[in-house]
């Protein structure tokens, strides 16, 4: 299926890792431009330069903190000077997590800082740049936990939960420029830093943290939450429903959330 993304200016922040990346490289693979915002230079230099081998010859990758408006808002000047619009917009990053008892007002609000805040400034920046498209689409990465709550999370769904909302909001909001909001709720997906993350803990109860059989058997063990399809997802599956929500090929999705989680009894 063409995507018609050739040629597409698009935007993924927190793309040079996990989801972020995944979705960046399906973006190059079907012709798109792909600008990605993150922090980390040496991890920035080495997706640029797989994104520009993917087909993305005029890939870039901008240093920046999520976390700062100024930042943000230059990020966006330096995407308009160069290509003076943009098709897509994909935001990705989330915080840390943390059990209720255990974390502080300022956790709360640098979580909600990260995963809700950050978005909205990037939508917020890229508004004017998306208005000169021909067609703008705008991707939001929410999380499984906002329906399936576990107490370890409470401010990471929180902020995800709300998230959630503006995105909703926006579409309603947007619908009249033809500019497509989306949110995305991915369940559990192999990333390099989930898996490494998890590896010491899985390691103990013998299972590979990479393995995503492995991954799904021990969430039954200590969440009895697996996916139906028995392991755990892939980040490049996600990716290409990302792709596919913020191309030309979608023309009349606006305001869903979209389950991608190997199955579930979410409605």
């Amino acid at each position: 299926m063409d995507l018609g993304l050739k040629g597409a200016a698009a935007v993924v922040n927190g793309g040079s890792k996990g989801m972020g990346r995944a979705t960046a490289m399906c973006l190059a693979e079907d012709g798109a431009r792909v600008c990605i915002l993150a922090r980390g230079q040496e991890s920035l230099d080495e997706t640029v330069a797989a994104l520009k081998q993917a087909g993305a010859s005029d890939a870039c990758g901008l240093s920046v903190d999520l976390g700062k408006a100024d930042e943000i808002e230059q990020a966006f000047r330096t995407i308009g000077d160069r290509w003076g619009e943009i098709n897509c917009l994909v935001n990705t990053v989330g915080p840390g997590a943390g059990h209720f008892f255990k974390i502080s007002d300022d956790d709360f609000f640098e979580h909600f800082n990260i995963a809700t805040m950050s978005a909205v400034r990037c939508i917020r920046a890229a508004l004017p740049l998306l208005r000169k498209a021909e067609w703008a689409r705008i991707v939001n990465i929410s999380a499984h936990s906002t329906k399936r709550q576990a107490p370890n999370l409470i401010s990471y769904t929180a902020a995800k939960a709300a998230l959630t909302s503006i995105s909703k909001n926006l579409a309603k909001t947007l619908a009249p420029e033809g500019i497509l909001v989306n949110t995305v709720s991915p369940g559990t997906f192999l990333s390099a830093t989930f898996s490494e993350t998890l590896r010491p803990i899985l390691a103990k109860k013998g299972y590979d943290s990479a393995d995503p059989y492995q991954v799904n058997q021990w969430i039954k063990e200590e969440y009895g939450e697996p996916a139906d399809l028995d392991r755990a997802g892939l980040v490049e599956e996600i990716g290409a429903v990302i792709a596919f929500l913020v191309s030309k090929r979608n023309s009349y999705m606006t305001g869903a959330d979209v389950n991608v989680d190997g199955g579930s009894d979410f409605t």
